[in-house]
């Protein structure tokens, strides 16, 4: 006996519980898919081999040709973020797109450049 989808309203459509997109797992199987880390595709075609479902193809397609933070795809994308990072985490498995890190805080400009810069773009 095959069961209806439940449904929240008419607009949202069926419900998927977010475990069950991830295929049951919880975690990315990389520890660089932070929260601030970029992706992008790298334009790869995709390996025979590669088991990917519709929502890794559809994050795929997303990722075409932009560098977004792992939390920006997600939110883009309504999707919880571990779910996000377990499925940027198969992409990354195979080849299908690069993961930089976020810009180390030591490295970033400190405020009073920052109003310097701003003092200077005013001052033209």
């Amino acid at each position: 006996m095959s069961r209806e989808p439940e449904w929240v309203d008419e607009e949202a459509g069926p419900v998927v519980r977010p475990y069950a997109v991830a295929r049951g797992r919880t975690r990315s199987s990389s520890s660089a898919l932070d929260l601030l880390a970029t992706v992008v595709s790298t334009g790869l075609p995709v390996p025979a081999k590669a088991e990917l479902s519709g929502r890794h193809r559809h994050l795929l397609a997303f990722l075409e040709g932009r560098n977004r933070p792992v939390a920006e795809v997600a939110s883009e994308l309504d999707q919880p973020v571990g779910v996000v990072r377990v499925l940027l985490g198969d992409l990354l498995d195979h080849g299908l797109i690069r993961v930089r890190p976020p810009m180390d805080k030591a490295n970033s400009p400190t405020e009073s450049l920052l109003r310097e810069v701003i003092n200077g773009l005013r001052a033209l």
